[in-house]
C-alpha cells in the first residue's frame, strides 16, 4: 500500500524498528549518514547496506539486502531512481514490510511492484524528517542536527 498520510507514516515508523539503509554513506556529512545516525539515536536498529564499506556507524555493513542474516522491517533507499527497481525486488524477496524511498527518489513502477507484493511504500520522503515531524524532534528552525549553529566560532 502506498503510504502518504500522517496516520500511515506514524504507523510505519512505529511498527518497523529494523531499518536497512541501502546506500548509507560512511561520510559524516552525507544525508544518509545524518538520517541513519538520527534513527539509531532514537532506538531503531540500523543496518548499513553498501558494498564499498565493511562498517558504518559502528555497525557491520552488508553488500546487499540478501546478505543480511536476520529479518529487516524497513528498506530505506538512498540511491538514484534508476537503481530502485532491483532494490524493490530484493526487498520483496527478503520479506521486508516497507520500502521507503528517500527525498528525490521517485520510481512509481517500483513502488507499485512493492505495494502489489504487500509492502507499505513511502516515496519522496525522508525517514529522519518524518520521524522528527511526527514524534516531536523538530525545533523552531525545522531541523535539530546540532551541527548547524547561529553561534559564532571563538576568535583565534
Amino acid at each position: 500500500m502506498i503510504v502518504d498520510d500522517v496516520a500511515g507514516l506514524r504507523r510505519v515508523l512505529q511498527d518497523n524498528r529494523v531499518i536497512a539503509v541501502v546506500g548509507l554513506s560512511p561520510n559524516w556529512n552525507r544525508p544518509s549518514y545524518f538520517a541513519a545516525k538520527y534513527m539509531l539515536e532514537h532506538g531503531y536498529t540500523v543496518v548499513p547496506v553498501n558494498p564499498g564499506a565493511t562498517e558504518i556507524l559502528g555497525r557491520q555493513c552488508y553488500p546487499d539486502l540478501a546478505a543480511i542474516p536476520f529479518k529487516v522491517d524497513l528498506v530505506d533507499v538512498f540511491r538514484k531512481p534508476v537503481d530502485v527497481m532491483p532494490i524493490a525486488a530484493e526487498a520483496i524477496r527478503i520479506g521486508a514490510r516497507c520500502l521507503w524511498l528517500q527525498l528525490g527518489v521517485i520510481h512509481p513502477e517500483a513502488a507499485d511492484q512493492a505495494a502489489r507484493a504487500g509492502l507499505d511504500v513511502v516515496m519522496d520522503r525522508c525517514v529522519k524528517i518524518e520521524y522528527a515531524r511526527l514524534f516531536g524532534g523538530l525545533n523552531y528552525a525545522g531541523v535539530n542536527t546540532r551541527i548547524i549553529s547561529a553561534k559564532r566560532p571563538p576568535c583565534p
